[in-house]
């Protein structure tokens, strides 16, 4: 009788190795019909800027191509099957990459460009993936080395994850109110401008004789020493015009959070003290003031974005795309020198600033709107004696002469009084004030303007504006009269005095001693 043969069963085979055999997460169809769409139409980067950068693509080739393209981009020239060609011969990658053949290909694998945001994220969720798998794997290596100590590696682990959903998370802009439509908004700026105004107002009259309002394709750099007050002045800045201009701009802040951005445009429009606002520390009347008068900046066209670590390639397309669907007028950065250049191959700090100092020229000029960049000052203020030496220069701009080459207009910030000088040369008081100073202007003249400075406020107003934020007059008998400011509601029907402490209106009732103020100084 044969023997009984046996067979192994399914259930107690050896088990197959897992890794064995797999492929790292990839889309090469998706990604071709990407770089296809990118040279079929011209506005396609517009929507994959902000998304992709040339590592989320799987193929060596396919980064190549991206990478060229993206440089076209950077360059504000056209992208297509001939420019990318052309580039990537410049590059000595034409070859590389297949050659103009392949080029060829691609554009025809694909009939328009509509879903290629849709593409775009399947691409980066691949790239995330991979990333994941890269980190782990580097993660599970030095976990066996014992040399490693663990609480380093539990840090390196953490860091690495952090950094990476922190670059998952691409932050959008955050909009205040809906846009008002375009025909009623042309019409209420025409109504505005009766002033002989060609440009957009700051709010502030005499820096708006002096520029006409800001001029389109501008950029215009205000630059100021720490504490001098920087985005408490463009803040004050979009507030006015946006409120009273009806004006809609983009706010790109590097350095602060939306919500402190927001903190801020409160405490200025509704007059509380700032740390009653953060504590939430407020009486029943002043939270009758809050509700009131925040009303006013629920329907201000602003729109902010707090993305840290913003790169030249992402404010591009971001900027396009608020233009096209909100039509700002305005963009503000606070400040230029957080700003990064990725995918420029930039050789230094000072060429990364320089490329950066360019690329929001030519920005500026392709949305035919002014840019407003704020920028930091080396220390030459700070070593130089006496009150004229405490005034910045041009040569004190912080990183790169570039900056004042591409700009057309270079303001500084300045209030002596953080420098202990309280009178000027004629003896005025200089307590309170804070002087713009124009520079360099390329298309008009220079000059300096005072501005009063509130501290506690945090913003700026118009130097005839009184310490209640209405503008100080004389009536026919030669008594003093009070104007409502475009800065603060008038104190009228409103209920509220909007006076520091609760002082009336009359201003014989405001302390005369600056130590008796709740102010700075």
């Amino acid at each position: 009788m044969a023997e009984k043969r046996t067979y192994p069963n399914k259930k107690t085979s050896p088990k197959v190795d897992l890794e064995v055999g797999k492929m790292p997460p990839q889309a090469l169809e998706i990604e071709e019909a990407v770089l296809g769409a990118l040279m079929l139409e011209k506005d396609a980067f517009t929507a994959v800027g902000e998304i992709l950068k040339p590592e989320c693509f799987y193929k060596d080739t396919h980064q190549k191509i991206y990478s060229a393209i993206q440089t076209l981009n950077a360059k504000d020239r056209p992208v297509d099957m001939l420019t990318v060609t052309e580039e990537l011969r410049s590059m000595s990658m034409l070859e590389e990459v297949g050659g103009a053949f392949f080029i060829t290909q691609l554009t025809g694998r694909i009939a328009s460009a509509a879903n290629i945001e849709y593409h775009a994220r399947i691409i980066w969720q691949k790239y995330l993936q991979r990333e994941v798998i890269r980190i782990s794997s580097e993660l599970q290596t030095k976990a066996y080395d014992d040399a490693i100590d663990v609480d380093d590696l539990l840090d390196e682990s953490e860091s690495s994850f952090f950094k990476l959903s922190q670059g998952n998370m691409k932050k959008g802009v955050t909009q205040i109110n809906p846009v008002i439509d375009e025909a009623i908004e042309m019409i209420k700026i025409a109504s505005q401008r009766e002033d002989g105004m060609s440009g957009v107002p700051s709010g502030f009259h005499e820096l708006d004789r002096i520029t006409s309002g800001w001029q389109k394709t501008d950029m215009i750099v205000i630059a100021a020493r720490p504490a001098m007050g920087k985005t408490a002045f463009v803040l004050s800045m979009a507030r006015n015009m946006a409120l009273d201009f009806n004006q809609a701009v983009a706010v790109f802040s590097l350095e602060m959070g939306n919500v402190q951005l927001v903190n801020r445009l409160i405490v200025s429009e509704t007059e509380l003290p700032a740390e009653k606002i953060k504590k939430g520390n407020l009486a029943s009347y002043e939270w009758e003031q809050l509700d009131h008068k925040i009303q006013n900046l629920i329907d201000a066209p602003i729109y902010v974005d707090d993305s840290p670590g913003l790169s030249i390639f992402e404010l591009r397309a971001k900027a396009r795309r608020l233009k096209k669907e909100h039509d700002i007028q305005v963009i503000i950065i606070d400040y230029l020198q957080l700003m990064n250049a990725n995918g420029m191959n930039a050789g230094s700090r000072q060429e990364e600033v320089s490329m950066i100092s360019r690329s929001l020229k030519g920005l500026a000029k392709e949305l035919n709107i002014p840019i407003i960049a704020l920028s930091q000052l080396n220390r030459g203020v700070e070593g130089r004696a006496g009150a004229e030496g405490k005034r910045p220069q041009l040569s004190d701009l912080r990183e790169s002469g570039a900056i004042e080459q591409d700009a057309d207009m270079v303001c500084f910030i300045h209030r002596p009084e953080y420098y202990r000088i309280t009178e000027d040369e004629q003896g005025n008081s200089l307590i309170g004030m804070g002087e713009i100073i124009v520079a360099k202007h390329r298309n008009g003249a220079t000059g300096d303007v005072r501005l009063r400075f509130r501290g506690e406020l945090a913003r700026f107003e118009n130097p005839d504006t009184g310490v209640f934020g209405s503008d100080l007059g004389v009536d026919a008998g030669g008594q003093s009269v009070t104007y409502g400011s475009k800065m603060n509601e008038p104190t009228g029907n409103d209920g509220f005095s909007g006076v520091p402490g609760g002082y009336s209106s009359d201003i014989s009732e405001f302390p005369q001693n600056p130590a008796d103020r709740d102010m700075p100084f």
